[in-house]
């Protein structure tokens, strides 16, 4: 562990500051769109309603930020950070509805506690999925396909948070 821990320093600091960038930053979001008296384009990227949908953002935008940024650092370090860090952020992004519904089916109620916790492992399995592939994978492989479904995950979010389906993951859980 030691050996790893030095090998891949930088790594493990950045997914460290990662992890709590996220987290202090989603949390922050939460409260954004009515901290701005409603603002249009600020609702484009934090949550204008309590749906599951709308909390997903609170993930994908501080981690498409923070990878942004961490990439300018650690791009020549890691070569196969930018696919690394598309798969973290569609894993973390993901990973709020899977939970959010796992644990509300099973206790029949949402829990603000625990919607909070799904947020956190939300982000932090993003960014152990981020590091386990930049470090597990030695393909370059699937890197388009990876930036297709966030890109078509971020547009989403911009046309769904005015124009959402009547879908369930798009209504406030009651």
């Amino acid at each position: 562990m030691k050996h790893f821990y030095r090998k891949h320093k930088k790594l493990c600091l950045c997914s460290l500051a990662g992890i709590l960038f996220v987290s202090s930053a989603g949390c922050l979001m939460h409260f954004v769109y009515e901290w701005s008296g409603r603002n249009f384009v600020l609702g484009l990227f934090a949550p204008v309603s309590e749906s599951t949908w709308e909390h997903m953002k609170l993930a994908y935008f501080p981690m498409l930020l923070f990878f942004l940024v961490e990439y300018i650092f650690l791009y020549k370090s890691y070569p196969r950070l930018l696919k690394a860090d598309l798969a973290g952020i569609l894993a973390g992004t993901l990973l709020i509805p899977v939970i959010f519904y796992t644990y509300t089916g099973i206790l029949g109620t949402h829990n603000l506690p625990l919607d909070i916790l799904t947020f956190i492992i939300s982000a932090a399995a993003g960014l152990y999925v981020r590091c386990r592939c930049v470090l597990a994978d030695k393909r370059r492989t699937h890197t388009f396909y990876y930036f297709i479904c966030v890109l078509v995950l971020g547009v989403s979010f911009l046309i769904f948070t005015y124009y959402p389906p009547d879908l369930a993951l798009f209504v406030s859980p009651v």
